[in-house]
Formats: structure tokens, sequence, C-alpha cells
């Protein structure tokens, strides 16, 4: 699926579920430059720890169970989008159900909880084009263990990625 299947079906999916004061081509931008950070060949599972036994973060966004699910779920800013979200997919509003739901959900559930994690940034959206302010708005939301656990080099590689990921968003976006 790529980037524009993406921001015309799940993402506006999931758009639709939530208030429209959510929706800006920034907000655009920022999930899905984050969903090809995160799964750039949309794994619904992060690299398995054994066979058939996902590791700790799954969906298109890599959500984790006591990350991710839990801030998003429990957070005032957004906890009352999750329910409506739940309710609208059919999902029990608890960590474990959202969790469990993640690869199963279409990514729609996986792009509402993107959208809904940047929403409890108590700072705006990086203005479109803002490459470098949306790289630190990612780093301060995602808190990407790979970055943080990560050598010099690595962390260096993994910003070079998200330069390329924003554009290949923003250019989903804004064509």
């Amino acid at each position: 699926m790529t980037l524009n299947e993406i921001r015309l079906g799940p993402l506006a999916q999931a758009l639709a579920l939530l208030p429209a004061r959510m929706k800006s081509d920034a907000a655009e931008i920022q999930v899905l430059a984050t969903t090809q950070q995160e799964s750039p060949n949309r794994e619904q599972c992060q690299l398995p720890i054994r066979p058939g036994k996902c590791g700790p973060a799954r969906g298109i966004a890599q959500f984790e169970l006591g990350g991710g699910v839990r801030g998003v779920l429990h957070h005032p800013a957004s906890r009352p989008h999750v329910l409506a979200v739940c309710a609208a997919l059919g999902i029990e509003p608890t960590e474990r159900a959202i969790f469990d739901a993640l690869p199963t959900q279409d990514d729609v559930l996986d792009c509402a909880l993107a959208r809904l994690l940047y929403w409890t940034d108590l700072r705006p959206l990086p203005a479109v084009g803002d490459v470098a302010g949306a790289w630190e708005y990612y780093l301060r939301n995602w808190r990407p263990g790979a970055y943080t656990r990560g050598s010099a080099v690595q962390r260096d590689q993994l910003r070079k990625k998200w330069t390329v990921n924003y554009a290949l968003a923003m250019q989903a976006v804004t064509q």
C-alpha cells in the first residue's frame, strides 16, 4: 500500500472518526511520515522475537502496549476520542483489546491512534515543510528506542530516513 493509498484509505477513515479540528495537511504529513518511519514495508508486527511471536510493538505506527497505547488511552486530551474510535470500530476500550486489534483493523486504528498521540502534545504540529521541526516532534512523541539507544551513526541514519519519509508524505498530501 502506498502512502497515497494510506492517506485516502485508513488515514481518511481515521480522521473521519475524529473531530474536524484534528485534520490538516500538517497532521496528515506527520502521521504518514511516522508510519513510513516505523513500518516502511507496512509490517504489522515489530521484529519478531521468535517465529510467530511479535516484538513489543504492533501496527504500522508500531504502538507498544505500555507506551503509546496506554498513553493515548489515558491522556485527558485523547481519551474521549479513543473511546469514540473504539466504539465505531467495535473494539473494547482497554489497553489489551486495543493492542490486540492493531494488526487487524485495516490500519484505521493505527492512524487514529497516531493522530491522537500527536494531539496530546501541547506544542502545535510543525508547519508543512518544517522537516526539522517534524523530526523533533516525532522524537518527542514517539520516543523511538532505535534512536535513543542508537549510536551517533545510527541516529544520523534515522534522521536521514526521516527526511526522505517526510518528503514522501508531503508529496502524497500536497500533490
